[in-house]
């Protein structure tokens, strides 16, 4: 859950201004010290974050691909969507399976958009990843599930579009548990290669009860329908999950909350010292764990291939 700009901005900053006096009471020097950084930086994100938050109210147009081809088709047996043909007089771009790394989608949290993405997205096009798009959902959205529903649309639509089979995805707080959703409920690990979590609450976090009027947040709470959906088995789920956690997160609570545990995922849970909930997406570490998740998946990809065709 990410408490971001406009409802939730106070119950956040008086979070944030308790957090480093109750450390300081409770941990050691070092741990509070961390506390006191992590705080400070996620005061100055939110800020810097809530004067970009107006660039990406407007849902994002995709860059022009190629049109549907046999490349992007249904995995093991799932629906095509229907095809979409480019306009007269608009040149066929080639697919880029094999040529380029596979398409990255960027999933907001509870009240946010696209704009929170800003640094990753200018980090993964400047490391020679071509295809990275972020897909808003709207703020009204009282259903987990339903955007869920949509980011499977979305997922379609990119595949046919690029001529990629599958999609890594990267989702920040209620992002990634969206994501987890449509990968784990869905079917959508036939379509997701790698989904890497940012602070997203996997066990559900108890922040903010006031807020529970939402019927969203109610979704995020440990107690949750959704939350026990998830920690139903998950066989044969192809999908590799990478979750970024951090105990200087003040949103998710605990903060090990963020971490996968799940005996039928493969998941990797990544620990990031001094890293606040709202600096995860922008933090530079943290897109760097990023880049080389998604390259290390290509890399024991590529190996696979080699080891069945030999």
């Amino acid at each position: 859950m990410q408490a971001l700009p406009f409802l939730s901005t106070p119950l956040l900053l008086a979070r944030l201004c308790a957090a480093p006096l109750q450390g300081a009471r409770r941990l050691p020097t070092r741990a509070s010290s961390l506390i006191l950084r992590s705080t400070v930086v996620e005061l100055a994100v939110l800020a810097g974050h809530l004067l970009l938050y107006p660039t990406g109210i407007s849902q994002e147009r995709p860059a022009p691909g190629p049109a549907a081809h046999p490349a992007a088709g249904p995995p093991d047996g799932h629906p095509a969507p229907e095809a979409r043909q480019p306009a007269p007089g608009t040149p066929s771009l080639l697919p880029t399976e094999g040529r380029a790394h596979p398409p990255v989608l960027l999933l907001h949290g509870f009240i946010d958009n696209r704009s929170v993405f800003l640094l990753l997205r200018r980090s993964l096009h400047r490391h020679g990843w071509r295809h990275v798009e972020a897909l808003n959902y709207s703020p009204l959205t009282c259903d987990l599930r339903k955007a869920a529903e949509l980011l499977n649309r979305h997922v379609e639509e990119v595949c046919a579009r690029t001529g990629h089979r599958r999609v890594d995805i990267v989702g920040h707080s209620l992002g990634g548990l969206i994501a987890r959703y449509y990968v784990q409920r869905l079917g959508g690990d036939a379509r997701v290669r790698v989904l890497v979590t940012l602070g997203t609450p996997h066990s559900g976090t108890r922040i903010a009860p006031l807020m529970s009027a939402h019927p969203i947040v109610r979704q995020m709470r440990p107690d949750s329908e959704v939350i026990a959906e998830l920690s139903r088995p998950a066989p044969n789920c192809r999908t590799q999950f990478v979750a970024f956690w951090s105990e200087e997160d003040q949103v998710m609570v605990p903060a090990t909350t963020a971490r996968i545990d799940h005996p039928d995922l493969l998941a990797y849970n990544v620990h990031v010292a001094g890293v606040g909930h709202l600096a995860l997406p922008v933090n530079g570490t943290v897109a760097a764990g990023i880049r080389e998740a998604l390259t290390s998946a290509e890399t024991a990809e590529g190996a696979a291939d080699v080891i069945s065709v030999a």
